[in-house]
């Protein structure tokens, strides 16, 4: 652990269940509302959003769409793909998806006590891209991720969205260490993997998957990641 003086974990899908939050949230909705998803199946308007808001997330992160464009437009976009394109709809829709989500919000399984584990032994933060007030409503759900870490960076409040080298070096400047001696734990290639590389970071990828790199290592299960550093 000691070769760690700093680990920054990411929220959604490392350390709470976003993909669980985001499946229900869309079922309650296509239950309540069916007539607005035309005569699709649930599962095609799952697979039709899971599609479409990856891509308007890229372009809000790389500051191509406002914020409100991001909130709206994926729900334009899946109500156009639906066959029933409507903008009044979709803007209730933007509400009530982020009002259904926070029902939803678990923990990954073993990341709690993993997150306890490492905060045992070295300084810990969160670093998560997100709309603020929805990350900070999740912490504000699991005081325990506030209480330990030293520096909680919420992407949309410092201006930069992952995977931006500015975050990663903002970030490096709370945790008062060289960027070369901080982990940084997170599930997306892109966001997590290459932003940290980017910024000379050190990279544990909660993925099956393996990346050809030096400074990256992949776990499946909390209990490895634990073992890991200890």
């Amino acid at each position: 652990m000691n070769k760690y003086q700093f680990v920054y974990f990411d929220l959604d899908d490392t350390l709470l269940d976003h993909t669980h939050a985001e499946k229900c949230a869309l079922q309650t909705l296509f239950q309540e509302q069916t007539d607005l998803f035309v005569s699709n199946d649930f599962p095609d308007v799952y697979a039709a959003y899971r599609k479409i808001n990856p891509v308007v997330w890229q372009k809000y992160s790389a500051g191509e769409f406002t914020k409100i464009q991001a909130k709206v437009g994926r729900f334009e976009q899946l109500l156009a793909a639906m066959g029933r394109p409507d903008n009044e709809a979709s803007l209730w829709l933007a509400d009530a998806y982020l009002n259904r989500y926070s029902y939803h919000w678990q923990e990954v399984e073993g990341a709690i006590d993993a997150f306890k584990n490492t905060a045992a032994q070295v300084p810990v933060g969160i670093m998560t891209n997100g709309f603020s007030e929805i990350q900070r409503a999740k912490l504000s759900q699991f005081p325990i991720f506030d209480e330990l870490s030293k520096d909680v960076i919420v992407s949309e409040e410092v201006g930069f969205l992952k995977p931006d080298v500015r975050l990663f070096k903002h970030a490096e400047a709370a945790a008062k260490v060289p960027g070369e001696s901080i982990l940084y734990v997170g599930d997306s290639l892109s966001s997590d993997v290459k932003g940290g590389l980017g910024a000379g970071w050190k990279v544990a990828w909660y993925s099956k998957e393996n990346y050809d790199h030096d400074d990256v290592w992949s776990f499946t299960d909390w209990s490895t990641f634990v073992d890991k550093l200890s």
